[in-house]
């Protein structure tokens, strides 16, 4: 927003929401009193404040237990209020460290589903920092993949996915096996081709398009199939390539 972080720390906190990776809630404040503690800290006048809270209570879907003490909320729930507090002041960035850590599928679905509708909504920038490779590729515009403190790589999620190459055609069946193999690796589109165990991959530059001409070569070829499935990468395979798959602490 045009401010140094370091020299006009004020104008960027008037600037910036954030939710934190851990939970900090007081637990003897309801939810509603915790939106209004944190609107009351940015002077936010009184009218606004109650306008507010009422709308992000019912973005989140909370307006039932507003009024319950924060130490009574699932871990889902407290994730959700959060989201709410780091929105009470309208910023302009808002900063989300990890957070759907440690939810079940639907609260980490709700949760994708409001920031789908605030970016849909609004021109708010969000910068999310996640370990869940789906969520980055469902919310992110652009991902930056860090290892060792560094951005290693960056680009849209598609860009980076389509970096990795081949889909994969993995095939199980019986018959002149050989006499397929060999017309397949012939085809102009198949760019790796193995053959291990009774199974054979075949990397393609689209897998969905290129199904039936493979199909109809392993007919022609007196090879008859079993089980036929396609796989894509995925932003967790780009993450393991720059990454590797040694442990990290």
């Amino acid at each position: 927003m045009g401010f140094d972080v370091l020299s006009q720390a004020d104008q960027v906190r008037q600037q910036i929401g954030v939710t934190f990776q851990e939970i900090v809630l007081d637990p003897d404040l309801t939810g509603r009193e915790s939106l209004d503690f944190h609107a009351k800290l940015f002077g936010i006048g009184k009218s606004e404040r109650s306008a507010k809270i009422d709308a992000l209570l019912e973005l989140i879907e909370l307006e039932e237990a507003a009024d319950r003490r924060t130490n009574t909320y699932s871990g889902g729930m407290k994730r959700r209020l959060e989201l709410a507090r780091g929105l009470m002041t309208n910023p302009n960035v808002l900063f989300l460290d990890e957070p759907t850590q440690g939810l079940d599928p639907q609260n980490r679905a709700k949760i994708w589903e409001y920031i789908n509708t605030l970016r849909a909504d609004t021109d708010m920038t969000f910068l999310l920092t996640t370990h869940y490779m789906e969520e980055a590729e469902a919310l992110a515009d652009r991902v930056g993949i860090m290892d060792q403190g560094k951005i290693i790589v960056e680009g849209s999620p598609r860009e980076l996915i389509d970096q990795m190459g081949a889909d994969n055609i993995r095939i199980i069946g019986h018959g002149k096996q050989d006499a397929f193999c060999e017309n397949t690796k012939a085809l102009p589109f198949v760019e790796s081709f193995n053959s291990s165990n009774g199974t054979i991959q075949i990397g393609v530059d689209s897998g969905n398009r290129r199904l039936v001409k493979i199909v109809e070569t392993a007919n022609t070829s007196g090879f008859l199939i079993e089980d036929i499935s396609v796989s894509k990468p995925s932003l967790g395979d780009v993450f393991l390539k720059y990454t590797g798959r040694e442990l990290r602490d």
